[in-house]
């Protein structure tokens, strides 16, 4: 993967746009991106990072402040990238999310991200994603690396770069997963002891099952064996209850036969019995049988009137229709009668001398209905116009009050017109005055702003003094102590080389060869001094002669920070004393502040200007609609007042003499009504008298057919439905009975019983002692065969169960065995877990690449090695890492190492890491390696050194960026990309490659 080119606008420090070309770094292959301490060189990888995966390295963990904060409200933040990987070249351009200036209005909006990702066709681009959430997933299929595995093997970031070395074995673990993706391993452990667990818990819960049934057989055994003593196995419980099960399939036998006989004999007394309860039985039906006969046939004489009842009603039911016909025709009859009475009573009531008479015949009222209903209807249309009189009366009377209104409007109208011109000068006057006074509000505004800096920096001053003076002590008191310690470091070196004969000697056995000269004896061996210094001692003090240089970088780019912001206080001051500068301020605001408020008052009095011209030129078309309004008017009160009259007219003419119209229509249609029912009533009374007569001669005739003289004779004899049912039935059941008592006496006289009644108490308590006797045996055997049916059943079930229980304790053994072993427990005695093994094969690899560099670096001295050790106190381990000194012949923690050393290391590490990546991530190609670390902690030989190393990194066509102010490397790089400061605070890069030889 080869970038070509940076493209940076409003992002981190730089606010214009900056161009960064990478090509023109190719000849060279190395170039140093170099500037003083926060001018952006680390933002410049920011960028790269954040075009290709929308983060950075810097803000992972904390707020992502990606917009430049020189940037003004209407510049963009963008970054784009050209890349070029497996032969084909791409471009992304990206924005992050950032507050922007409303378009309308004031306040802010959020801006949302942006980004799209194109493949270079010719001269174009063919965009390929538009969206982030494409672009990312473009970049997946393209790049084939992660952010994680990105920054560890192309951009080297600030902070990262001894990470990997220094880690713990749990961190070491969480970064090797995420470059090598083997989160799944951990899923399978986890998998795997899900299922120990399922497997120990399944054992337990059949376990206690099986206990459970087995405790139950044992219940319904109860005491036909003797119990097993103490706490017996689950074996030896269903071996007892095998034996249970036998001794109960015995005892069933036994009650078996003991039920068969009490059936025998039960049997037996129920026969006697029930030979002896038939003769009782028939005796009692004879006795009974000639006591019944003797009753029917007292009753023979009371039969045959019913029989003569029944008859005469059979006759006279042909009468019934006759008669309900006669009864209808009378009632009708007597309600005719009586509405003709009520009828002729209301007519004459109602009727006057004008009227037809009192015995008036139904025509004569037909034709007088017919008359009264004619004058109804022509009355009608003229009461729906007396009902409108009164709202007709008040419209009039509103459409008056409405010119009325029309005319004083025209009067108001008139007065407005006249005092326009008036207002409209006066408005004129105030707005010449408020603008004249608002004229110069920017310049206010940004004097205020000028002078509320320079204040800031004026009142700032003594405190930057002080905080300059403290920075200064503070590098003097650093440069001390890291005088002092390099002393003591050397000091050290110096007794160590000088003891260095006493500590081998030290170690010198008789026979064995010494290190130096190889002899087996060692006449004169060399004393160890009592003030020997150890590798230990040289250890501590190269590590506190770091810890207070690195102090002392600190100190000093606290100093410069402070000379800088005195500095720029200084300028930003402009010599001027505070209290000057607050009082100008104070002027400014008070002039700021009248010209604002005459900023409001100018845009009233426009408004209001705008409105007195609209009124003016509306007033000609307000008073030729008013005009029109008026005469309008004045035509629909002439027609309403007209048609008022007219109508008045026509109501009084209808009305008559009556109270209204609406009163003589309702008088007129009772009257009308009334003759009508009294014309209906006569000709239904005529009608219904008719009936009654032709009634009457039928019921005469149908009980003579019927055989009866007269009809009073035939509706006595008459009986209803329910009376003929009940005849018929004492006749029929009187019948019945005689025949059937007749019929089973006869049977029973011929069985000769005595007459004497048979005894059969003796025969019943017989049965019931038998019955008592086989219900016992029968309850002994159901007892005895339910409980051995349950044993064996339980036997057969705990052996079954018990076989399957062993089967799984088996299985259970081996699922734990391998789960215990995968997640590092016992018995692995490496204490190794399934992932922490495939990640360490990886990490042997990675220090198998990284030790061909180291060896170089450190002249063979140093070589990295991975430790599977278990560590102490059950923590994590597998994945350790430690150095080989070959100088002492012993590993040492990668912690031991001094700055310089740990440099060295870590750069072989991050390399053999990257190659190791790459190599998994399809063998991508690395052509471009930027690397930001301290190499201001180095020696100039470590310096010398590790410039070696990267020099070959170039070799091949890659190209190497290095961020680094150390001037030593500034001398040795001569293609350089400065990052500069401008004078209004933010930065600029310049670029300089070196001149071709």
């Amino acid at each position: 993967m080869r970038l070509h080119r940076i493209e940076i606008e409003g992002f981190g420090p730089f606010r214009a746009r900056q161009t960064i070309d990478l090509d023109a770094y190719a000849g060279d292959g190395i170039f140093l991106i170099s500037g003083r301490t926060g001018a952006g060189k680390s933002s410049i990888l920011d960028a790269v990072c954040f075009a290709l995966y929308g983060s950075t390295p810097r803000y992972e963990r904390g707020e992502a402040r990606l917009r430049s904060d020189h940037a003004e409200p209407d510049d963009i933040t963008e970054v784009a990238l050209e890349f070029t990987t497996g032969g084909r070249t791409w471009r992304i351009e990206r924005s992050p999310d950032y507050m922007r200036p409303k378009r309308r209005g004031d306040g802010f909006t959020p801006q949302k991200a942006e980004a799209r990702m194109g493949e270079r066709a010719g001269d174009d681009w063919d965009w390929q994603a538009a969206r982030p959430v494409d672009v990312a997933n473009l970049v997946d299929e393209i790049v084939g690396l992660n952010q994680q595995q990105f920054l560890q093997v192309i951009l080297l970031a600030q902070g990262r770069f001894a990470r990997f070395l220094l880690a713990k074995n749990d961190e070491r673990q969480a970064l090797l997963r995420t470059l090598f993706g083997t989160r799944r391993f951990e899923e399978y452990e986890t998998a795997l002891d899900e299922r120990r667990k399922d497997a120990v818990a399944r054992v337990e819960r059949e376990a206690q099952a099986l206990a459970g049934r087995l405790e139950h057989a044992e219940g319904i055994a109860g005491d036909i064996l003797d119990p097993l003593d103490g706490a017996p196995e689950l074996a030896d419980r269903i071996e007892w209850v095998g034996r249970a099960s036998l001794r109960a399939r015995h005892l069933t036998e036994e009650t078996d036969s003991a039920e068969r006989q009490a059936a025998a004999a039960l049997a037996a007394a129920e026969a006697l019995h029930a030979e002896r309860s038939g003769q009782r039985d028939r005796q009692q039906r004879r006795d009974e049988s000639r006591r019944t006969l003797a009753d029917l046939e007292a009753k023979a004489e009371e039969i045959a009137l019913i029989r003569a009842e029944r008859d005469a009603a059979r006759s006279a039911e042909h009468v019934r229709g006759a008669r309900d016909a006669a009864t209808r025709a009378l009632v009708a009859l007597n309600v005719a009668e009586g509405a003709l009475a009520a009828a002729r009573s209301a007519w004459g009531d109602a009727r006057d001398d004008v009227h037809p008479p009192l015995d008036a015949a139904p025509d004569a009222l037909d034709v007088f209905v017919a008359e009264g209903q004619q004058r109804i209807g022509a009355w009608r249309p003229v009461r729906d116009i007396e009902t409108g009189l009164a709202a007709a009366a008040e419209a009039l009377e509103g459409l008056r009050a409405q010119a009325e209104d029309a005319a004083r409007r025209d009067a108001a109208l008139e007065e407005r017109a006249a005092a326009l011109p008036r207002e409209r000068e006066r408005v004129e006057a105030a707005l010449v005055e408020a603008m004249t006074a608002a004229a110069n509000i920017e310049t206010l505004r940004q004097a205020v702003t000028a002078l509320d800096a320079q204040l800031a920096a004026a009142r700032s001053l003594d405190r930057l003094v002080q905080a300059r003076a403290r920075a200064y002590d503070e590098l003097q008191r650093a440069k001390r102590r890291k005088d002092e310690s390099e002393r003591h470091l050397a000091e050290l070196q110096r007794r160590r080389f000088a003891g260095m004969a006493g500590e081998l000697a030290a170690d010198l056995i008789d026979g064995e060869a010494c290190a130096v000269c190889g002899s087996t004896s060692h006449p004169a061996p060399a004393a160890r001094g009592d003030d020997a210094v150890t590798v230990d001692d040289i250890e501590r003090a190269d590590a506190a002669r770091a810890e207070v240089a690195a102090a002392f970088e600190a100190a000093n780019t606290a100093l410069t920070a402070a000379d800088r912001t005195h500095a720029d206080a200084e300028r930003d001051a402009g010599g001027r004393e505070a209290d000057e500068i607050a009082g100008d301020l104070e002027d400014t605001r008070t002039a700021l502040a009248d010209a604002e408020a005459a900023v409001v008052e100018k845009e009233r009095l426009v408004a209001a200007r705008a409105a007195l011209d609209a009124e003016a030129s509306d007033h000609a078309a307000a008073k030729t609609a008013l005009v029109a309004e008026r005469s309008e008017l004045d035509a629909r009160i002439a027609g309403a007042a007209a048609a008022l009259e007219k109508d008045g007219a026509a109501v009084a003419e209808a009305r008559g003499a009556a109270t209204s119209v609406a009163a003589r229509i309702e008088a007129e249609d009772r009257l009308v009504r009334v003759a009508d029912a009294y014309a209906d009533a006569q000709r239904e009374a005529v009608r219904a008298e008719k009936e009654a007569v032709d009634a009457r001669d039928a019921l005469q005739a149908s009980a003579e057919q019927a055989g009866f003289a007269d009809p009073a004779e035939a509706l006595a004899a008459l009986r209803e439905q329910p009376a003929r049912a009940a005849l018929e039935d004492r006749i029929h059941a009187h019948d019945t009975a005689l025949a059937a008592t007749r019929s089973a006496l006869l049977q029973l006289e011929l069985d000769a019983l005595p007459e004497e009644p048979v005894d059969t108490a003796e025969s019943a308590a017989s049965v019931a002692a038998a019955k008592q006797a086989w219900a016992a045996a029968v309850e002994a055997r159901t007892a005895a065969s339910h409980r051995a049916r349950a044993l064996a059943d339980a036997a057969e079930r705990a052996v079954a169960d018990h076989a399957q229980i062993a089967g799984l304790a088996a299985e259970a053994a081996a699922i734990r065995r391998l789960a215990d072993t995968v997640a590092g427990r016992a018995p692995n005695a490496k204490r190794m877990k399934l992932e922490t093994f495939v990640l360490a094969a990886e990490l042997e690899e990675i220090v198998a690449a990284a030790n061909v560099r180291l060896a170089d670096m450190s002249g063979a001295r140093y070589r990295l090695q991975h430790s599977d050790a278990v560590a102490a106190r059950g923590a994590a381990s597998g994945l350790g890492l430690e150095v080989m000194d070959a100088f002492t012949g012993r590993a040492r923690p990668a912690h031991s190492l001094s700055g310089g050393e740990t440099f060295l290391a870590s750069l072989a590490l991050a390399l053999g890491l990257a190659e190791v990546v790459t190599s998994r991530a399809g063998g991508i190609r690395l052509d471009t390696l930027f690397i930001d670390e301290g190499f201001g902690s180095l020696d100039a030989e470590t310096l010398d050194t590790a410039m070696r190393t990267l020099d070959e990194l170039r070799q091949g066509g890659r190209t190497v960026g290095i961020i680094s102010h150390v001037d030593a490397m500034k001398e040795q790089i001569p293609a350089q990309l400065r990052v500069e400061q401008t004078p209004q605070g933010w930065s600029r890069v310049v670029q300089e490659a070196s001149l071709p030889a």
